[in-house]
C-alpha cells in the first residue's frame, strides 16, 4: 500500500509539472496531458530504481527523453489521431513522425530529464526516506 501511495503522490506532482510547463510553453493544455505527464514522471523516476546509479547521468538523460518520446508518440497516437482530438501536431516541423514527436521536442526533452530524475530522487529522498541521490557526471578513465 505504500509502494502505491508513493507512486501516486509521484504521479500527481509530475502530472501538475507536465502540465505547468505545457501552460509556460503553449499557453494551454488538455485534460490528458496530466495523464500523460504523470506517467512521464514516474517512469523518469524508476530510472534510478531499475538501473544502478552508477549509469552517467547524460546516459540517463538521453534514456528518459526517450521514454518520455515514446510516451508521447503512443498518446499522440491515440488522442490525436484514433480519437481525432488534435491536441498538437507536429506535422510541419521538420525530422517528425506522423505529426506526434518530433527531433525538436526529443532534444529539448533532455535537460528536463535531468531536471525530472533529479527531482523524482530527492522527493524519494526527502518524502519517503529513499535513498539520497548521487550521480556521476563523468566516465572516468
Amino acid at each position: 500500500m505504500k509502494i502505491i501511495f508513493k507512486e501516486l503522490v509521484l504521479f500527481h506532482i509530475g502530472a501538475t509539472l507536465y502540465i505547468m510547463i505545457e501552460l509556460i510553453w503553449r499557453g494551454y493544455s488538455h485534460w490528458t496531458m496530466f495523464i500523460l505527464g504523470g506517467v512521464c514522471f514516474v517512469c523518469l523516476g524508476l530510472i534510478n530504481e531499475v538501473i544502478s546509479w552508477n549509469m552517467v547521468l547524460w546516459k540517463q538523460a538521453l534514456l528518459g527523453a526517450s521514454i518520455v518520446t515514446i510516451l508521447e508518440f503512443i498518446t499522440g497516437c491515440i488522442i490525436n489521431i484514433y480519437f481525432r482530438l488534435n491536441v498538437w501536431d507536429y506535422s510541419n516541423m521538420r525530422f517528425n513522425i506522423l505529426g506526434q514527436v518530433c527531433l525538436v521536442y526529443f532534444i529539448l526533452w533532455i535537460p528536463l530529464s535531468i531536471v525530472g530524475i533529479i527531482l523524482d530522487d530527492y522527493l524519494r529522498y526527502w518524502m519517503f526516506k529513499e535513498e539520497k541521490p548521487h550521480y556521476k557526471i563523468l566516465v572516468r578513465r
